[in-house]
């Protein structure tokens, strides 16, 4: 069997504006003046006066990110902007655009379905939204309950479940919200590599979960509303397991989330540069679980019990490029954030939001306080440098861990480690020999990603997006802006 390496556009919403008539006009024009042509978009929109959308931010997001294909990124990790992650993908025959959130820590991927009634109509991301229509694509086939599909992801016969019925599907997120309906079989097309920076269109068959009900963030009232979530969990439901099951992919990927510049890096195979430390998964856990053997701050260890850090159910780090911040058991999190304020006595640290411990500081964050150092089996270690643990809110630095000893019960002393400490690094996947590691890179750059069919290696470049207009669509809004200058005047 040969394998490739397959690619996804992300797309996520640019920054709000005060003149939202004079943008849609600019972006009707920019749209019909670059025909054929998709560029990575992101969302930068700016915390409004609450640091609680952040918490409530990652209750929603999953660990997601794609195997053996190359998944151009928008978006940011930084903690004060809400980066939602997505890509545009092509399902049926004739095919459909859909817009989909990127998520590594479900196992499914569902789009709205035409019969659902609480789905969302229209989104303030600039996107159009669709509903997938089994009866309009040559291609489509109803999942039945006998089929061993449905056996497996619902672990056995489903009760009233009959051979001539379809196969049910219900997920619920952390937030409480929740999507309900049944699987299809379509034909997915996504992008190919085919030379350095190069892509062609290719396909693959996938089963999906078809959205006949939504509840919570995923219904009508969310304003900005995606078609669905692809999946790319480590279960065989998820969607890299699936093209890895038919030969299409290997279930190995990497991504690179540029915290600077904004996008990064997705890829799909088996990454040959640069070279990656590797630390093995946490068997028999349902997400990317590593071992953690100590924390350090500074050049000082952090006082810690060592069962702490001992294998087992709920133990290890979940590592999550889906969350944004990074939470921390109270043992932990308590001793590490009172080093970290230690280093300048004179600071008056305020809290914000009930949970976020903040300050006012003038100098060089990263002169005035400690890297935090995670140290892992295999002598792996991941340093976070101040500038990414901190971050800037209405005049002051906030730090971003977070004590999950205050969490719910599921998530209580959990250590989860979000963008706040993946941004900035290659992190890479190897699900066939079940390890995972990272170094720290420019995620602006590209890398050598290896062809497992051929042998050939390739170039997967990062997709910087920048919400700067086109030159002649600001050259436009430049015009209509002096025009109501004079106008005034």
């Amino acid at each position: 069997m040969t394998s490739s390496i397959v690619s996804f556009t992300v797309y996520t919403s640019p920054p709000r504006f005060v003149l939202i008539s004079l943008l849609s006009l600019v972006f009707a024009i920019s749209v019909s003046s670059n025909p054929g042509v998709f560029n990575v978009k992101y969302r930068y929109p700016k915390l409004q006066g609450s640091l609680s959308a952040l918490r409530e931010h990652d209750d929603r997001r999953q660990l997601t990110i794609l195997a053996g294909i190359d998944l151009p990124l928008g978006g940011t990790g930084r903690p004060d902007i809400l980066g939602l992650y997505y890509a545009k993908i092509e399902i049926g025959t004739p095919a459909k655009s859909y817009y989909v959130q990127v998520d590594t820590g479900s196992d499914i991927m569902w789009v709205n379905c035409i019969q659902c009634k609480q789905c969302p109509r229209r989104s303030t991301l600039g996107i159009e939204l669709t509903l997938y229509d089994i009866n309009e694509s040559n291609s489509g086939k109803l999942v039945s309950c006998d089929e061993d599909f449905c056996y497996q992801i619902s672990g056995g016969p489903l009760s009233g479940c009959k051979a001539n019925m379809s196969c049910p599907y219900l997920e619920i997120y952390g937030d409480g919200s929740s999507t309900a309906g049944y699987f299809v079989q379509d034909i997915v097309q996504y992008d190919s590599v085919a030379g350095d920076l190069k892509t062609k269109t290719a396909n693959g068959s996938v089963i999906f979960g078809c959205g006949a009900r939504q509840s919570g963030d995923l219904d009508a009232s969310n304003e900005e509303a995606l078609d669905g979530i692809l999946g790319f969990g480590k279960a065989n439901s998820s969607m890299i397991s699936q093209l890895s099951s038919s030969g299409r992919v290997k279930k190995i990927f990497a991504h690179c989330l540029d915290g600077r510049n904004g996008g990064g890096i997705f890829a799909i195979g088996r990454v040959v540069q640069p070279k990656v430390n590797m630390t093995p998964l946490v068997p028999n856990q349902p997400h990317y679980n590593v071992n953690m053997t100590a924390v350090q701050v500074g050049e000082e260890f952090l006082d810690i019990p060592a069962d702490l850090f001992q294998p087992g159910d709920r133990k290890g780090a979940i590592i999550d490029s889906g969350t944004t911040l990074a939470y921390l058991p109270e043992i932990i999190y308590e001793p590490l954030v009172k080093m970290i304020t230690s280093q300048e006595p004179a600071l008056k640290v305020h809290i914000v939001d009930k949970d976020y411990k903040c300050f006012q500081y003038s100098g060089r964050v990263d002169e005035g306080f400690p890297n935090v150092t995670f140290h892992f089996e295999n002598s792996v270690y991941l340093r976070v440098y101040p500038h990414d643990y901190l971050f800037p809110y209405e005049g002051m630095w906030c730090i971003g861990w977070q004590n999950s000893g205050m969490q719910s019960r599921d998530r209580r002393n959990m250590t989860l480690l979000g963008d706040l400490v993946l941004s900035n690094k290659l992190v890479l996947y190897d699900l066939e020999n079940q390890v995972i590691g990272w170094t720290e890179y420019n995620c602006s750059s590209s890398i050598e990603v290896k062809d497992e069919g051929t042998g050939t290696v390739h170039l997967v470049g990062s997709h910087f997006i920048s919400s700067a207009f086109p030159l002649e669509t600001s050259l436009l809004l430049l015009s209509i802006l002096l025009l109501i200058t004079l106008l005034f005047l």
